[in-house]
């Protein structure tokens, strides 16, 4: 019995399954595309959700309702009260590890109110706490001396004879080599595909949706692509994110005629479509905290004050911060049961590439941190168990991936893919976004076929084995262009709105969609 494990993705809940697997005694090996610290999980500045002992006016059985409220109805109860009742644990777990969270005059972990919660129950370390708890974690795998590979961009998920996860195909970065490895369990948690909608997202240019692309490949399923939630408050020119914390601190949205048009505290769907629909009507939108005073801003939110001033040229004390929704979190993701494994034996998923059905067709602010320690450690947990009772298959002949790097290389160079990777986020910006219905959904789904029957013609330029950047850039825009048609299907098959799921032509919920739309590497199964 060989019990490794094998996690690609090290953000926040990587790092958490990573951890749990070592400490149930497998051997664990961690694969980044990156390094650890530039994971996404260092953006989710706001807080994470937990009722602690010392929370006011405020229950388990509250966040539990307001997460199933978010959600849409279609989201599983049970999997919610999971999530929402080992948080509490889960944050104290955290805190003992050597997270640095705010704190009240009486030494408790702070907590503030976050969108859509009907109580201050976001536990959070100033507008830093996704990096701070990143850190932690980050510090928590090396005390441990798990193996991390840097710089390993995921090709395959590697298959047995009878079709189980059995290793992972990687880049390396550094020399364009290939390299399988093996292992009794693989772990993805790779992120979410909110990328797709380029310089429209608040992600990282890393938000690509390799895992969720290699599944599928795998034979996995996914579910609710259709799914994205814009975030109400991205900066008008970079789409740099300003934290919800600024509205749960008692920040206020105003048009460009001053007026509030909308409560700021209301579901993260409602808020980015009333800010959508002054738009329309010609108005700038700002978000405003100059009356929290210079004090508390600099105390409880310094890094949207520095990022306002970075990239806006304008200061939260004294000026109006100009901002616009954009992409920021996708719901959707690779399904996975109730031990975090997909339909594929040895293969488990976590984070945000992955769908617990906890969050919907809305997910909660505070929730996605909470999600990546919960279903993290689940993740860690059962790929563990898994890899003591599988041995690991150490010899087989996969020519899938170098056959695929082979031919990307005889590519001809006739368009350019950066162009088109810029005009699919635009196009995914103008109809795919807030507002969507059939004919610019269809007219979208062709374009993307159309990108997707030409890839031959979007050549990799650069023949240089160290550091090819063009060859990986374009091996993400692959993915997100196959993950883009899903999305559209499922956007065309949900005849309705629900949640982040807005259609002007179906504009009400409608009980027949009351479902998940589980898609495979066909199109739209169920």
């Amino acid at each position: 019995m060989q019990n490794k494990v094998l996690v690609v993705g090290a953000g926040g809940a990587g790092l958490v399954a990573a951890i749990h697997a070592h400490d149930n005694g497998s051997e664990v090996i961690i694969f980044t595309k990156d390094y650890p610290t530039r994971s996404q999980t260092s953006m989710a500045q706001g807080g994470i959700n937990a009722v602690l002992k010392h929370s006011c006016n405020d229950s388990v059985d509250d966040h539990i309702a307001n997460t199933l409220k978010s959600a849409h109805g279609i989201a599983d109860e049970e999997q919610i009260r999971k999530l929402c009742s080992e948080a509490p644990e889960s944050v104290e777990w955290l805190d003992n590890i050597g997270v640095q969270f705010s704190r009240t005059k009486e030494g408790k972990i702070a907590h503030r109110r976050l969108g859509g919660a009907s109580g201050d129950r976001a536990c959070y370390a100033q507008d830093y706490t996704g990096l701070k708890m990143l850190h932690t974690l980050y510090d928590q795998v090396l005390s441990r001396n798990i193996e991390i590979k840097n710089e390993r961009f995921l090709l395959d998920i590697l298959l047995d004879e009878d079709k189980n996860a059995c290793g992972v195909s990687v880049l390396n970065k550094r020399d364009s080599e290939v390299e399988n490895y093996y292992g009794s369990s693989v772990i993805l948690a790779t992120g979410g595909y909110a990328r797709i909608y380029n310089k429209h997202s608040t992600n990282a240019v890393g938000s690509s949706g390799d895992g969720i692309a290699c599944a599928i490949r795998a034979g996995a399923r996914v579910s609710d692509m259709e799914f994205v939630q814009f975030h109400p408050t991205a900066l008008k020119n970079s789409s740099i994110l300003i934290s919800e914390s600024a509205r749960g601190a008692g920040g206020h949205l105003l048009n460009s005629k001053g007026e509030r048009f909308v409560d700021e505290l209301k579901p993260r769907d409602e808020v980015a479509r009333a800010i959508h629909n002054e738009m329309n009507k010609g108005e700038d939108i700002f978000l405003d905290i100059r009356h929290l005073g210079e004090a508390f801003i600099d105390a409880e939110l310094p890094q949207e004050r520095k990022l306002a001033k970075l990239y806006e040229d304008v200061d939260p004390v004294v000026d109006l911060i100009p901002i616009k929704p954009v992409a920021h979190y996708t719901m959707g993701g690779i399904e996975v049961d109730q031990n975090s494994q997909t339909i594929v034996k040895g293969l488990f998923a976590c984070g945000e590439c992955a769908n617990h059905r906890v969050h919907g067709a809305n997910r909660l602010g505070g929730n996605s941190l909470l999600e990546l320690v919960v279903f993290g450690r689940e993740a860690g947990l059962s790929a563990s168990n898994h890899a003591k009772k599988t041995k690991e298959y150490e010899q087989t002949n996969h020519k899938q991936t170098n056959d695929l790097l082979t031919q990307i290389k005889t590519f001809a160079n006739e368009l350019n893919f950066y162009e088109i990777r810029e005009a699919l986020g635009d196009l995914f910006y103008e109809k795919v976004g807030i507002s969507r219905e059939k004919k610019s959904l269809q007219e979208s789904l062709t374009q993307v076929e159309s990108y997707l029957s030409r890839l031959d013609l979007m050549g990799v330029s650069d023949g240089s084995k160290v550091y090819n950047t063009n060859l990986i850039e374009f091996l993400e825009f692959k993915n997100m262009l196959e993950l883009s048609a899903l999305v559209l299907k499922g956007a065309l098959s949900r005849q309705e709105s629900r949640g982040a799921h807005y259609r002007s032509d179906f504009c009400d919920e409608d009980k027949a969609f009351a479902k998940h739309t589980i898609v495979d590497i066909n199109g739209v199964v169920e």
